[in-house]
């Protein structure tokens, strides 16, 4: 197992996908990890059971299904520990209530996923933690936010709906002069293209509901740690015992041996879409970090491999208005396209989307923003659906 643990890491990407996280010799010679449900895990004699002296000791503190997905995401993320959770959400709550406690001061990007907002007005502030928002655009202007009592620093590049760059790496350095922890909500990018660890991040979140899954039916989100903050994160893990479930962590693994094909898909589909948007009349602008166009490019360049199937643009609308009336036609005109909040999935998805809650990254004022998710489908016939879309909202 060890030549083949140093083949895979020299070996390119989907090879890697296709042989991480599993042993089939472990198992019998099954290519696939058996899942395993468990809640109770029987001890052989009395001693073992009060020193818990066994790699596996009840049902919320792992099985051979979910170690498997935690060893693949170790194995993309370079990371020393991965906890998985029931959701994106969570992932990335459980590391701001590892991290903080009463009396701190937390920031957090402005562009940042809305729950994850929702969560720090309302939750965090309930327990005493007073919760700063930041221009995504600051940089390693940051280290002028942080006080004394900054614990924690939350990262999202590109940032929600709106897709702002952040400078990670200079972030993450002025944050650790500091001794605050970094975070990051690397979702969109996923490790194949972008590796938050590498540019400083202390721990990496992802909503592995979306292309890791890839299949619209999964649940779970996974946090990964590197070796300083591994322990907290897997002490608070365990303390607030929320576990993903096996049944998941399979489905997830399996999404895994072809997220590689299935992201370059997503990629080159949203790419042609975005170019091909930008010529439109119809559209004021598109939000797509590897559009040279794009403000924060030049950051996506350097510090990316690649980008996924999601981005907004803008609909040229006259009149704010309108705005609402016209992003529904839009909308509703669509067949192929589905209108739901997820991504990820093989299916092109769209949505009118919401920024009532930003206080520094304000929304376009050109028209509405419309996401789009931009699925396994022919780019052809996405166009065309495009299309339906456009003459729908003129006629509004």
């Amino acid at each position: 197992m060890k030549d083949k643990d140093t083949l895979l890491q020299n070996a390119g990407i989907n090879t890697r996908l296709s042989h991480i996280g599993n042993s089939p010799s472990d198992f019998h010679g099954f290519v696939n990890p058996p899942v395993v449900h468990a809640s109770t895990v029987l001890f052989p004699n009395a001693r073992t059971m009060e020193t818990h002296d066994q790699k596996y000791t009840y049902g919320t503190r792992g099985t051979p299904t979910t170690d498997a997905l935690c060893e693949a995401i170790d194995a993309l993320e370079g990371s020393a520990g991965t906890v998985i959770v029931p959701s994106g959400l969570a992932a990335v709550t459980i590391p701001f209530l590892a991290f903080l406690s009463a009396g701190d001061h937390a920031l957090v990007v402005d562009s940042v996923y809305g729950p994850t907002r929702h969560f720090c007005d309302t939750m965090l502030k309930r327990l005493g933690v007073e919760v700063e928002y930041y221009d995504p655009l600051i940089g390693a202007g940051i280290e002028q936010m942080i006080r004394p009592n900054t614990k924690l620093v939350h990262t999202e590049a590109p940032g929600s709906n709106t897709f702002e760059m952040q400078d990670i790496s200079a972030i993450s350095t002025a944050a650790h002069r500091h001794g605050c922890v970094v975070t990051m909500d690397n979702t969109w990018a996923t490790p194949l293209y972008f590796k938050p660890l590498d540019h400083g991040v202390d721990i990496s979140i992802h909503a592995v509901t979306k292309y890791p899954a890839g299949h619209s039916d999964i649940l779970m989100g996974t946090v990964s740690a590197n070796a300083a903050h591994w322990k907290r994160l897997l002490d608070a893990h365990g303390q607030l015992g929320i576990c993903g479930a096996p049944d998941d962590a399979y489905q997830v693994l399996k999404g895994l041996r072809t997220m590689g094909v299935r992201l370059e898909r997503h990629q080159q589909s949203a790419l042609a879409i975005a170019q091909w948007l930008e010529g439109r009349e119809e559209v004021a602008r598109v939000l797509h970090p590897a559009l040279p166009s794009f403000p924060g490019h030049a950051i996506w360049k350097r510090d990316f491999k690649g980008s996924s199937g999601i981005f907004s643009f803008v609909l040229a609308v006259d009149s704010p208005q309108k705005f609402k009336a016209k992003a529904h036609a839009f909308l509703d005109a669509l067949r192929i396209f589905g209108l739901g909040y997820s991504w990820g999935g093989f299916e092109s998805l769209a949505l009118h989307v919401s920024l009532n809650d930003r206080r520094l990254a304000k929304a376009p004022t050109e028209g509405p923003v419309l996401r789009l998710q931009i699925g396994l489908e022919d780019v052809a016939d996405i166009k065309a659906d495009i299309e339906k879309g456009f003459a729908a909202a003129k006629e509004a």
